[in-house]
C-alpha cells in the first residue's frame, strides 16, 4: 500500500487542495483491503450493551422514517423488511483491534482530531437521506455498491424535513453522482451535503470520522477547567474606583477589567496547553472501564523484561497526544490525563503517540520510563500481548 491513499495525489496535495474544501473520489484506493468486520460480526456487535448502534428504516417511497437505537436482539433483525434499511455501528475499532489498521492509514491527520471508525451495512435502497455533518469523513466501500449523491454547502439554517428522526434536507441539488465499488474511497468535508443509497443487498461502508469540537464545547470545557483551579479569593477588584454620575452605568473600565481576567488565563501557555491536551484526549466513552483486572508495578515490569522483550499496544479506544515543554521536557496526554516526562522517557512517550505498537527490549530502563509504562497500563491506555 502506497504512502498516500489518494492515488496520484500526494498527502500534501490533498491537505492543500481538498481537506475541508471540497470532496474527493478515489477509485481503487484500497484494492487489497480485507474488511475485518463482516455483516454477521457487525450485527453481533449491535447486540452488545456497551456498543453504540442504530437502525434506520425508511419506506420505499421515502415518505416515512424510523430510527431505533441498540442494543438490539435477534428478533430485531428477523423482523427487518427486505429493503431500505441501514445498520450503523460506532467505534468499531474500539471493539475489533484489527479494524484499527484501517485508521492507521489516516495518521497524517493529528491524533486528537480522530473520532472513530463507524461501519454501516445497508440493504438495497438503504440510507439515512440527504444530510450534512460537521466533521470530516472518509467513506471506504468494502463490499457491495453504494451510490453517493454529493454537493452543496449547508448549515443549521438550511431547510430540513420536519417530523423525521434524522436531519434530512428538503432542498437538495447534488453536484455529483457516484457509485462506489469495493476498494473505492470518498472524502466528504464538513457541511457538504451527501446522500448514500445502497445499490446492492450487501452494501458495507467504513467511515473514518474526524471530530471538530464546537466553540461552545471549547469555551465550556476551558472555563470549567480554570474554575476548578481557582480559590474563592480570586475575585474582581477595582481599587481605582471613581465616583460615577449614575450608579447604574457599567463603564468601559469595568468591561476592560473583565476582559483582562479572561486574557490573563488565555495567555498562560502552561494552563492553556494542559487544558487542551486533556480536553482533546478525553476518551470517546469515558464511562467504559479500561483498567486491567491486575495492575502492574514498576518492579513487575522490570522483572518481566528480564525474561524477554515486552510488546505494548496502544488501546484502540485510547487517545494519545503530546506537547513540547522546555528543553527536552514534554507533556504526554493519554485519555484525559497528563504525564510530564523528560529525556529518554520523552522519546518513549512520543513513540507511543506515533505508533500503535512499541516493543520494549531487554536492557536498562530508567525508573521514570518504567513508571510511565506502568501508569499507562494501569489506566488501560496500553496493554501487552
Amino acid at each position: 500500500m502506497s504512502d498516500s491513499p489518494f492515488g496520484d495525489i500526494s498527502i500534501e496535495e490533498f491537505l492543500r487542495d481538498y481537506w475541508q474544501k471540497k470532496p474527493l473520489l478515489v477509485r481503487n484506493a484500497f484494492p487489497d483491503l480485507e474488511a475485518p468486520v463482516g455483516a454477521d460480526e457487525l450485527a453481533g456487535l449491535s447486540l452488545e450493551e456497551d456498543v453504540e448502534s442504530r437502525l434506520v428504516i425508511q419506506s420505499p417511497d421515502g415518505a416515512d422514517w424510523d430510527i431505533q437505537h441498540g442494543p438490539f436482539d435477534e428478533a430485531t433483525f428477523s423482523s427487518l423488511p427486505e429493503s431500505h434499511w441501514t445498520l450503523l455501528v460506532q467505534a468499531v475499532d474500539h471493539w475489533v483491534p484489527e479494524a484499527s489498521d484501517i485508521v492507521e492509514q489516516f495518521r497524517f491527520i493529528p491524533n486528537w482530531r480522530y473520532d472513530d471508525l463507524m461501519v454501516s451495512f445497508a440493504s438495497q435502497g438503504g440510507g439515512v437521506g440527504p444530510h450534512y455533518d460537521n466533521y470530516d469523513v472518509f467513506l471506504i466501500q468494502t463490499q457491495g455498491q453504494r451510490r453517493w449523491e454529493v454537493g452543496g454547502f449547508y448549515d443549521q439554517n438550511s431547510p430540513r424535513r420536519p417530523n423525521t428522526p434524522v436531519m434530512i434536507m428538503t432542498e437538495w441539488e447534488p453536484e455529483y453522482n457516484w457509485v462506489l465499488e469495493p476498494g473505492d474511497m470518498l472524502y466528504i468535508p464538513p457541511q457538504v451535503g451527501h446522500n448514500g443509497i445502497g445499490e446492492s443487498d450487501d452494501c458495507m461502508t467504513y467511515s473514518v470520522g474526524f471530530r471538530a469540537p464546537s466553540h461552545a464545547e471549547i469555551m465550556r470545557s476551558f472555563t470549567d477547567f480554570i474554575g476548578e483551579k481557582l480559590t474563592s479569593e480570586s475575585r474582581y477588584t477595582d481599587p481605582d474606583l471613581l465616583l460615577q454620575d449614575n450608579p447604574g452605568e457599567i463603564p468601559a473600565e469595568a468591561l476592560e477589567k473583565v476582559r483582562e481576567i479572561f486574557t490573563s488565563y488565555l495567555q498562560d501557555d502552561a494552563r492553556l496547553g494542559e487544558w487542551l491536551g486533556k480536553f482533546v484526549t478525553d476518551p470517546k466513552y469515558p464511562e467504559l472501564d479500561q483498567e486491567p483486572e491486575q495492575p502492574a508495578s514498576v518492579d513487575e515490569i522490570r522483572t518481566a523484561l528480564k525474561d524477554g522483550d515486552l510488546c505494548f499496544i496502544r488501546n484502540e479506544g485510547s487517545r494519545f497526544s503530546y506537547s513540547a515543554g522546555t528543553e527536552d521536557d514534554i507533556q504526554l496526554y493519554a485519555d484525559g490525563n497528563c504525564f510530564k516526562v523528560s529525556g529518554t522517557t520523552a522519546s518513549l512517550a512520543t513513540s507511543l503517540c506515533q505508533t500503535p505498537l512499541v516493543v520494549i527490549n531487554q536492557g536498562d530502563w530508567s525508573d521514570q520510563q518504567l513508571q510511565l509504562l506502568a501508569d499507562l497500563y494501569n489506566q488501560g491506555s496500553i496493554y501487552t500481548e
